[in-house]
């Protein structure tokens, strides 16, 4: 009589050391796929860190409109060392911060006649002019320097994402064939991380990180938040990106007050 082999234990515990390490990379890179795009992907193709001033290319020309109603151009900024970033009115997260941060600025240097702000809205539906402004009396902002820029959200969301390299999306949006040809394209751990990153949007997940902004709606219901970008751009007199600085950490905003001066200095 022939006798049967039973399988060691460690045989029976392959398999499942196999799909716990298999579930916990997936996560993992769920987690990583979420702070990618909720901190900004800033120039993809930049060889260097993001410390000491560099060029990361020029930005394009654009037609915005600035709380005051006049029209602000890619010529505007030509001769002047500028400070971006982008917000939005209703955002009760990290745009506030943000705010804070460029107010700071504005004091630190309230003699530089050549060092411009911009901050451009990510939810121009709704933040019309008269809108910007009174959100921008809420930080004392200067009219001549700092600009607070609406327009079509085409040409904003393009200009972000194509100009300054960085990450914007309106969760409303349901026509985004774009997004929608991407994830076709993805690798299944990929997949896996976008479909997390979805079902955080759908429940309203707030807190994960400060880059995530959100706000309510003009109903009793929190909107979902709008993905964007809260980092600061810092550009020199050509209209070239020189730098990109996290607006939630001390270190890169001294770092950032040191680059202006740089520029500042430059002929």
């Amino acid at each position: 009589m022939e006798s049967v082999m039973k399988p060691g234990p460690s045989r029976l515990r392959l398999p499942y050391i196999l799909g716990l390490f298999a579930a916990v990379l997936a996560v993992s890179l769920a987690a990583g796929w979420i702070w990618y795009f909720t901190h900004g992907r800033p120039h993809p193709d930049a060889p260097g860190p993001l410390q000491g001033l560099q060029v990361f290319g020029s930005l394009p020309e654009f037609s915005l409109t600035d709380r005051t109603q006049r029209t602000v151009t890619r010529a505007d900024l030509l001769g002047s060392v500028w400070v971006a970033n982008f917000i939005y009115t209703r955002c009760t997260d990290t745009c506030p911060l943000q705010s804070a941060r460029m107010a700071a600025l504005q004091r630190d240097f309230p003699e530089e006649r050549g060092l411009r702000f911009l901050s451009i809205t990510v939810d121009p539906k709704r933040d019309t002019p008269a809108v910007l402004a009174k959100y921008a009396a809420g930080f004392n902002a200067d009219r001549d320097r700092w600009w607070f820029l609406t327009g079509d959200k085409q040409t904003i969301y393009a200009l972000i994402q194509e100009g300054f390299r960085l990450s914007v999306e309106d969760p409303t949006d349901t026509a985004a064939p774009a997004a929608a040809s991407r994830s076709r394209l993805l690798e299944p751990f990929q997949r896996f991380a976008a479909r997390s990153a979805d079902a955080l949007d759908r429940i309203r997940y707030r807190g994960l990180t400060p880059s995530v902004a959100s706000a309510h709606s003009d109903s009793e219901f929190l909107a979902p938040p709008f993905l964007h970008s809260s980092w600061f751009v810092l550009g020199d007199r050509k209209a070239r990106i020189r730098g990109y600085y996290r607006t939630e950490e001390e270190q890169p905003m001294k770092r950032l007050r040191q680059d202006i001066r740089m520029l500042l200095a430059e002929p």
